[in-house]
């Protein structure tokens, strides 16, 4: 077989198998006209065999393309030096429809008959050149970026490091690559188990996020925040990693420093040094920096509160100034209540009185910014003092923006315990140490005392009658009078003695290395500076107060004791006329005790049914007829005998039972008096006596007119007895209760009128049908002109207000005659009978009743 025969045989053998190809496949004659374009090759420019064979190729080049197309197949004809045949290059293309391309072209040269064919094989290589384009602008993104970006393969290797890392970590590339991360970043203080979790990702479908203390080249510390993405081929296994780090080392250190003064306020531990702590701790990461906190108070007054890095004499100079709009960075901050940077202290205007003191010290730049609580109160101001001329930086912003906030939690915590302590610890309405603070102190004054052999004694101050004045004029000007006797009680005490509200009216007074002679002296200034009239709502009130005084050791071993001693002698003082001062002795502890004693034992009696009540008859002046009865309460106790009234009664306001009595009072007299309407034993009207503490329950008319129900009484045959108290009472309930109780049908009788703080007005506010004149003016009306006068002037009042008057106390014919003469209407005293059981007073009616008939006969 011929040659000829041969290439036809092959050609016929190759252009199926051509045609086939996977590749594009373009064969072009000597003119460079398309003679070959199979099936790939429409695939890939879009263009079809009928549109391309025939046609030159330069049909298949790029526009921009073609002249340097043209010369390079010349030369390639030619055989030139610059040949493409047999190389692969990367060739663009645009299709059919004007989208790019990218070919790998391979060119060989064929000779056929006597003629020079090329044969182009292009593979299309599209999508590889675009992800190679696209990896090399990422690569040029994460070069630019300020987060280190790291590559590695399968095996953990480093294979791409961004310019980032190399500045983050002080390595070459050339150093971290084929290297393991974890290798590189490691040193003593890395966590094992976050580098273990680091290099399990391979076996994990998600990325995931980790911080780590790593290590630079040259071994400084530094925190690091990674965020790592596990990339799988096709088939599932792990190729690739991809890790994104963020230099944390700031963030990381606020954490720490808001870590460590958070730690300090749960421990409680004190404003000056948790500030401290606050600035050393700014100050080891912030090279070249000094700090300083100030506090501001009410009075726009600054006060140093921790710079460590300053002289004290810098502080002592700033203590006291009073900020402003031109007082240096911080004092005008803190008067406008925001950051003010001053970066050249020496030709700053706001510094020019001040710059002395921190020029020689090297500083030369201040920013201070005000510390604001929630309320928006400037409590403060944070400072950076710089020694360059310079302004903060971004980190320095964001440490002062966290160290403000933790000023602000600072100082707010410290506010809050504070007046918490004050709450705990102190009277909230004068201002004293309370019981509980005021306890403290004596103990350790009592340990001080013991140690030095010295003497503590203890003044227990009573104010006398302060329960009228708060029963009278209410119990605002009751606090009125106890915050001036406070402060009159703190005028009259050394350094270190101490004054304590006990609570209510009463005071105690600690007086450290004192004996008698020093107690007695401080008692009596007391009683004088208490003594001055006290101005409280436009009147003046005299006070006087009671003073009991124990001493340590002689009068007790312990607190408890000298206080209870203290208080024994100050019952004592008031049974002494009020107004003075006692000493404890053990005669008065067996007082108190059997104080006590009977304070238990009248309320069994009152539970027992042992009290009783007597009933004093009240006359009439104009025919000597009976008005009515006043029901008094008697105790007889089975040891002690017939206790006095104005004992049990004190006992009984002391314990809590007055109220319980009263009630007593009024179901007993009502009893009684529906007894004796049973059987026909004429008694017009039964008096009660109530305290104003009856009168502000507002169930007081539920009780009157439940007992008058019980017993079948009309609430004309009852009487109340009320006494200034109620009149003075600026308690809204109890005017209320007043009116109820009159509405019921009562009639109200005022008490011991004269010798309180009543007034007229109140008379007449109030619907009071009768007064009673206080025995203490029956005593000495036949001696004393004020008696008398005083004695005339109610009867009159009474008369201009058509009021019942009635004398207590009457005793001897020429106080009746006195008060006949002055038309006063009911006379009531031992003149015509003492108090008398409920059979005793049946009696003593019975005997009058001939002797009234014989002298209407007379």
């Amino acid at each position: 077989m011929r040659g000829s025969q041969i290439a036809e045989s092959s050609g016929a053998i190759l252009i199926p198998v051509l045609e086939q190809a996977i590749d594009a496949v373009v064969i072009i004659d000597e003119l460079n006209n398309v003679i070959f374009f199979n099936t790939a090759a429409e695939k890939l420019w879009g263009y079809s065999r009928a549109e391309v064979l025939g046609k030159n190729v330069r049909l298949l080049v790029p526009q921009g393309m073609r002249a340097a197309h043209d010369s390079q197949i010349n030369r390639n004809r030619a055989g030139g030096a610059d040949t493409l045949v047999g190389k692969s290059v990367e060739v663009p293309i645009t299709r059919k429809d004007g989208t790019a391309a990218w070919g790998s072209l391979s060119l060989s040269r064929i000779r056929a008959d006597g003629k020079m064919l090329f044969s182009a094989f292009i593979k299309d290589v599209t999508e590889e050149v675009k992800r190679r384009e696209e990896l090399y602008l990422l690569s040029l993104v994460a070069d630019e970026t300020d987060r280190a970006v790291i590559i590695t393969d399968s095996r953990r290797r480093i294979v791409y490091c961004n310019r980032a890392f190399t500045d983050m970590f002080g390595y070459e590339r050339s150093e971290v690559m084929g290297q393991s991360p974890t290798a590189l970043l490691r040193g003593q203080h890395t966590d094992p188990r976050s580098l273990s979790r680091l290099n399990e990702l391979a076996s994990r479908e998600r990325g995931l996020h980790e911080e780590v203390l790593g290590y630079t080249k040259s071994g400084k510390e530094i925190w690091l925040s990674a965020t790592i993405n596990p990339i799988f081929d096709p088939t599932g296994q792990f190729q690739h990693a991809v890790s994104v780090i963020a230099n944390i080392t700031e963030t990381k250190q606020t954490q720490v420093l808001q870590q460590h003064v958070l730690e300090a306020l749960a421990n409680d531990r004190p404003l000056l040094e948790v500030a401290d702590l606050i600035c050393r701790q700014v100050e080891a990461i912030t090279p070249g920096v000094a700090c300083s906190i100030l506090t501001v108070d009410p009075n726009g007054l600054m006060h140093p509160l921790a710079s460590p890095s300053l002289p004290d004499h810098y502080s002592q100079a700033l203590d006291g100034l009073k900020i402003g709009p031109d007082v240096g960075s911080c004092g005008t901050a803190a008067f406008l209540g925001a950051p003010v940077l001053v970066d050249d202290i020496e030709t700053s205007p706001l510094w020019q009185p001040y710059k002395s003191l921190p020029l020689p010290l090297g500083l030369l730049a201040c920013w201070s910014s005000p510390i604001k609580l929630k309320d928006g109160r400037v409590a403060g101001t944070f400072a950076f003092y710089f020694r360059e001329k310079r302004g903060p930086s971004a980190w320095h912003e964001r440490l002062v923006e966290a160290c403000v906030h933790l000023c602000a939690l600072a100082i707010e915590r410290h506010d809050a315990k504070a007046h918490i302590d004050q709450l705990a610890y102190y009277d909230t309405l004068t201002g004293l140490p309370n019981r509980l603070l005021f306890g403290d102190k004596i103990d350790q004054s009592i340990a001080a005392a013991a140690a030095a052999q010295k003497e503590v004694a203890l003044l227990f101050l009573d104010i006398d009658n302060f329960k009228d004045v708060n029963d009278t004029l209410g119990h605002s000007a009751g606090d009125t009078l106890l915050i001036e006797i406070g402060r009159r009680l703190q005028g009259q005490l050394r350094a270190g003695d101490i004054v304590s509200r006990l609570g209510g009216d009463e005071f105690v007074v600690m007086l450290f290395d004192c004996g008698v002679e020093h107690a007695a002296s401080v008692a009596g200034r007391i009683l004088e500076a208490l003594a001055l009239p006290i101005l409280v709502d436009a009147m003046t009130l005299p006070v006087s107060a009671s003073i009991g005084i124990s001493l340590y050791p002689s009068d007790g071993p312990n607190k408890e004791a000298l206080l209870k001693h203290a208080d024994i002698a100050m019952y004592e003082a008031k049974a002494a006329g009020r107004g003075t001062h006692r000493f404890f002795s053990q005669d008065m502890n067996l007082i108190a005790q059997e104080r006590l004693i009977l304070g238990a034992a009248l309320s069994d009696a009152l539970c027992h049914g042992a009290l009783q009540l007597h009933y004093q008859p009240q006359i009439r002046s104009e025919d000597d007829s009976l008005h009515g009865v006043e029901a008094l309460a008697r105790w007889h106790h089975p040891v002690h005998g017939q206790v006095p009234p104005a004992k049990f009664i004190a006992i009984a306001e002391e314990c809590g039972l007055i109220e319980a009595i009263g009630e007593w009072a009024l179901g007993e007299a009502c009893r009684q008096m529906a007894e004796w309407r049973r059987r026909g034993v004429a008694v017009p009207v039964v008096s009660v006596n109530l305290s104003p503490l009856h009168f502000r329950n507002n169930r007081l008319p539920e009780l009157i007119a439940g007992a008058l129900e019980r017993h079948g009484l009309e609430a004309g045959a009852l009487t109340l007895e009320i006494t200034e108290g109620v009149m003075m009472d600026d308690c809204p309930e109890t005017a209320a209760t007043v009116q109820a109780v009159h509405a019921l049908g009562v009639r109200l009788s005022l008490d011991d009128f004269g010798i309180g703080y009543s007034s007229l007005s109140s008379i007449t506010r109030l619907p009071i049908e009768e007064l009673k004149i206080d025995r203490s003016f029956m005593r000495d009306l036949e001696t004393d002109q004020n008696a008398r006068a005083v004695a005339s002037a109610v009867i009159r009042i009474g008369h201009s207000l058509a009021l019942n008057v009635v004398a207590e106390g009457v005793e001897t014919e020429a106080q009746r005659r006195f008060l006949q003469a002055l038309r006063c209407h009911v006379l009531q005293g031992f003149l015509f009978a003492p108090a008398l059981r409920a059979s005793e007073l049946e009696a003593w009616l019975a005997r009058r009743r001939p002797a009234a008939s014989r002298a209407r006969v007379a």
